[in-house]
């Protein structure tokens, strides 16, 4: 994503004579600041990725949400969840998953499980520091990526940005380049709105699993997938479960009622 350039705007206007030392703008203080804790965020999270996690631990720090790119991460719980859901879903250790502007899920399924192979798609070019697992993407551009890309991944996980027809059949022209046509594990992350249209543009429907933010957001969000979880294994529950009520009970439910659909 495209970060825009702080320009001063007579922040230091001083000569040689001057007998006070010069001074910042709040607006130049206030860009420093923000700055600076960007770059203790980013201190932070490196430190916490390292090393092999268990599942529920340290909550993961993450570069600050912008809302003019409508970035909203999920909340611990709701990452820990579905991290463990992509992970599960991984048949072996060359698979590959591939998190499609859903950043939160990149950082938590890294900080859970280091070894496994995920791929960040994202705009917001902040996330480079992620190296190689980070490619720029661009929902109006849905296959302009690497051709190795093309139906080579075996769990794929979408976060449209936006809550539009637009959006969202843009984002399915990509799941439909990345997963692998009849085998791959489609995760869509989107509001309760788009159910129809994720029915009708990749045959995925709603499971109990409701997604939670660390930012309360108006519109309810779900979890389409185009699997019954219930048929894979008891990491998943049944019926319209409040996930949250059973945090720490040993099980966690996750998705449930969903049709079996394998992805075409």
């Amino acid at each position: 994503m495209e970060e825009e350039q702080v320009k001063p705007q007579n922040d230091t206007a001083f000569t040689e004579d001057d007998d006070d030392p010069p001074t910042l703008s709040s607006h130049t203080l206030a860009a420093l600041k923000e700055f600076l804790q960007q770059q203790q965020t980013i201190t932070d999270q490196t430190a916490q990725t390292d090393g092999e996690g268990s599942g529920t631990g340290e909550k993961v720090a993450l570069i600050a949400e912008d809302w003019r790119l409508s970035q909203f991460w999920y909340d611990q719980l709701t990452a820990e969840t579905v991290a463990n859901e992509v992970y599960a879903l991984l048949s072996n250790p060359s698979s590959l998953a591939v998190c499609i502007a859903c950043p939160t899920l990149y950082a938590y399924i890294k900080k859970i499980y280091p070894s496994v192979n995920v791929q960040l798609l994202e705009y917001d070019k902040r996330f480079e520091q992620y190296g190689s697992d980070f490619t720029f993407y661009d929902y109006n551009k849905p296959e302009d990526l690497p051709d190795q890309f093309k139906h080579a991944f075996q769990v794929v996980v979408a976060d449209p940005p936006y809550l539009s027809q637009e959006c969202l059949e843009k984002v399915a022209q990509t799941i439909s380049f990345l997963a692998i046509p009849g085998k791959s594990y489609v995760l869509l992350l989107t509001g309760d709105v788009q159910k129809d249209r994720a029915a009708e543009l990749l045959g995925l429907h709603s499971c109990g699993f409701r997604p939670q933010h660390s930012s309360k957001l108006g519109n309810e969000f779900r979890l389409f997938t185009n699997y019954d979880p219930g048929n894979e294994t008891r990491r998943v529950g049944a019926g319209e479960i409040d996930l949250y009520s059973l945090h720490g009970s040993g099980e966690l439910p996750l998705l449930q009622t969903c049709k079996y659909v394998l992805f075409s």
